[in-house]
């Protein structure tokens, strides 16, 4: 059994930790946790906005607390966020995320991030076994 505390997370352990100046993701479950999958909470500033694809991984994200809206790109379709509100990018989706308000978002990676990506410059991960 896996138990972890965010907030212990947060203030002793901060190779779990991804930051930049517009979000935090704080990596709850890793790849080497052996689950199948990634397990995040990720908090981003209001007036934010960030556009990612992750080629490389599905990404389910659910909408703890604050407003915002979710862009798909090959569409233009745009979607409003708030607590409650789960998007699942199943296509590995072009998308832009702007954060009305705080948000915070629990999020789950398939296959599992290793804890040491980076996004690219195409708003991407590199495929697991390159980022390993």
């Amino acid at each position: 059994m896996i138990v972890r505390d965010l907030n212990d997370i947060t203030q002793n352990d901060p190779t779990r930790v991804v930051a930049d100046a517009q979000w935090t993701s704080v990596r709850m479950l890793l790849a080497d946790d052996n689950m199948g999958f990634s397990f995040h909470i990720t908090f981003l500033e209001p007036g934010s906005e960030h556009t990612f694809e992750y080629k490389n991984h599905f990404e389910s994200v659910y909408c703890i607390q604050g407003t915002g809206s979710i862009t798909d790109l090959a569409t233009g379709e745009i979607h409003y966020i708030r607590p409650g509100v789960m998007y699942a990018l199943d296509q590995h989706d072009r998308h832009t995320l702007r954060a009305d308000e705080e948000l915070v978002m629990a999020c789950a990676f398939n296959p599992p991030v290793t804890g040491t990506e980076v996004h690219r410059e195409d708003g991407s991960y590199a495929p697991a076994d390159e980022a390993s």
